[in-house]
C-alpha cells in the first residue's frame, strides 16, 4: 500500500478537518501521514506507539511532507493508561488484531473518544489469522461486535485488495 491507499482508507470516515484525533499503535507513521492530509492543520494528532524508533522516523516524515500540522508523539503502549485530551476520532489500523481479548482495549481507548467521536478500524477482512496477524477480525465480525463496545453506525469506509491475507478494509462507527 502507498499513501494514497491509506488516505483512502480513512477519506470518508473523517467528517471534518481539524479536530484532535489519534492514531493508536502508529508505528512509523502510514495512517498519521493519511489523517495529516485529511484534517489539515488546524489538527492535533496524537501518535502513539510503543517503538520510540518508528516514532522518530514518523516525526521525520511528518516534518518533511506536512509541516503545518500538530503532530503529539507519545512513546506508549496503547493497552495502558495514556494521556489524552477528549478526542473527536481514533484510528487503529493494524494494530487490534494482535490482541486476543480485545474488550478491555477498546474500554480504555474508546473511553478517551467523545461522544459521537468516530472510531475508524482498519483490519484484514478475515476471521482467522496466522503467526503474523494472529487475531484478525472481518468487516461482517466488527459490525457484529461494535455494538457491543458502545458503538453505533458502524459503516463500511473501504476495501483494499492484499496479497497479504486477501483484502484489507476500514470501517468507521460513532460513540454512542
Amino acid at each position: 500500500m502507498n499513501h494514497q491507499d491509506h488516505v483512502q482508507l480513512l477519506r470518508d470516515g473523517i467528517p471534518l478537518a481539524g479536530g484532535v484525533w489519534a492514531d493508536m499503535g502508529s508505528g512509523t507513521g502510514a495512517f498519521t501521514l493519511a489523517l495529516a492530509e485529511l484534517l489539515g492543520s488546524e489538527a492535533q494528532i496524537y501518535s502513539i506507539d510503543r517503538d520510540a524508533q518508528a516514532l522518530k522516523q514518523q516525526a521525520r516524515h511528518m516534518q518533511q511532507h506536512f509541516p503545518n500540522v500538530t503532530v503529539h508523539y507519545h512513546h506508549a503502549d496503547f493497552t495502558s493508561e495514556l494521556e489524552l485530551p477528549p478526542l473527536d476520532g481514533i484510528v487503529m489500523a493494524n494494530s487490534l488484531h494482535f490482541y486476543r481479548d480485545k474488550r478491555s482495549i477498546l474500554a480504555t481507548l474508546l473511553g478517551h473518544l467523545k461522544s459521537a467521536g468516530i472510531f475508524i478500524l482498519v483490519e484484514y477482512d478475515v476471521d482467522n489469522g496466522n503467526t503474523w496477524v494472529p487475531y484478525p477480525l472481518s468487516y461482517a465480525t466488527w459490525a457484529t461486535e461494535a455494538p457491543k463496545h458502545g458503538l453505533s453506525k458502524t459503516h463500511f469506509l473501504h476495501r483494499i485488495t492484499s496479497r497479504f491475507l486477501n483484502a484489507i478494509y476500514a470501517a468507521a462507527s460513532e460513540k454512542m
